[in-house]
């Protein structure tokens, strides 16, 4: 369970961006747009892909990149993008279910392998993770109804911590064939939105404690304690960004604000990791409010 302080600092921030997102849709929207090449991908990075951000922010503009990339990269990239695009429009009136769950991994897949999109693993279609041997085809449509079930029943667990626990859940029973991870990421995102929480970014430089958290699930009996973590600090970070925005602050680069604040940078960059002072990254570049005072905090 996330503890009591971050859970308090984490609702002191969801009510501020409440009060200051009154009559703002529009700029959440170009907010979430911009966001789009860096979650498309640091999602695919996860999964090795090689595309770099300016390379994928290239594709997703249709532009030519400056080196041969394979055609599955450029479809990845793009379809990725495209589901992110259809869950922005229909996370108000669309409950998640195993159906919308099909159709996004059909929307992930089609011209990447059209001959697995949108379905389950069918018989005698086993996959394996690292060292785990996800459950045999024939259990998974039943385990993802429970986690489904489970997920819609349980109104007393904290619901970042309720997302954490089925994101852990759909990644060990690993429903498809291909794009587990990225359409468990797409999941945990279309819950936050449809709790009023404002997406998030797994990012790739941070993949090894995301990759511990199911580490820590799958070898103990089955603790959530770390992507708890995973995914609370990465809900603060997105409420960071979007505060300050909507606030109209002034926004300067990390660097900078120690130079003009005779800060030392290290210091920052720590706190910035630790999300300890109100800093966000755009395009991997720490990012904070000119009107921050350090000592507040």
């Amino acid at each position: 369970m996330t503890s009591k302080p971050l859970r308090d600092r984490i609702q002191r921030l969801k009510r501020e961006y409440d009060t200051l997102r009154s009559g703002k849709g529009s700029l959440l929207v170009l907010l979430e747009e911009a966001e789009v090449a860096e979650s498309v991908y640091n999602s695919n990075a996860i999964e090795n892909s090689t595309l770099t951000l300016k390379e994928t922010e290239k594709i997703l503009l249709d532009l030519e990149v400056s080196r041969d990339v394979s055609v599955r990269e450029v479809f990845e990239a793009k379809n990725l993008a495209r589901v992110m695009a259809f869950v922005r429009e229909k996370v108000s009136d669309t409950e998640l279910s195993k159906e919308l769950i099909l159709l996004l991994h059909e929307m992930l897949l089609t011209g990447i392998n059209d001959h697995i999109a949108g379905r389950f693993r069918g018989s005698h279609e086993f996959v394996r993770v690292g060292s785990h041997v996800a459950p045999a085809p024939e259990h998974v449509e039943r385990m993802l109804e429970d986690i489904l079930s489970k997920y819609a029943s349980d109104h007393e667990v904290y619901d970042p911590d309720k997302i954490a626990h089925f994101h852990l859940g759909f990644e060990t029973v690993h429903p498809f064939n291909d794009g587990n991870g990225r359409i468990g990421r797409v999941i945990m995102n279309y819950q936050l939105k449809r709790l009023g929480y404002p997406p998030i970014i797994i990012r790739d430089k941070e993949k090894q404690l995301y990759y511990n958290a199911f580490l820590e699930y799958r070898d103990g009996p089955r603790h959530a304690k770390l992507m708890e973590k995973v995914l609370a600090l990465a809900l603060m970070e997105s409420l960071h960004k979007r505060v300050a925005y909507l606030a109209s602050a002034s926004i300067t680069t990390l660097s900078d604000f120690a130079t003009q604040s005779s800060r030392e940078l290290i210091t920052l960059s720590n706190a910035a990791r630790r999300k300890t002072i109100p800093a966000f990254r755009e395009k991997g570049v720490w990012k904070i409010r000119t009107d921050y005072q350090p000592d507040s905090e």
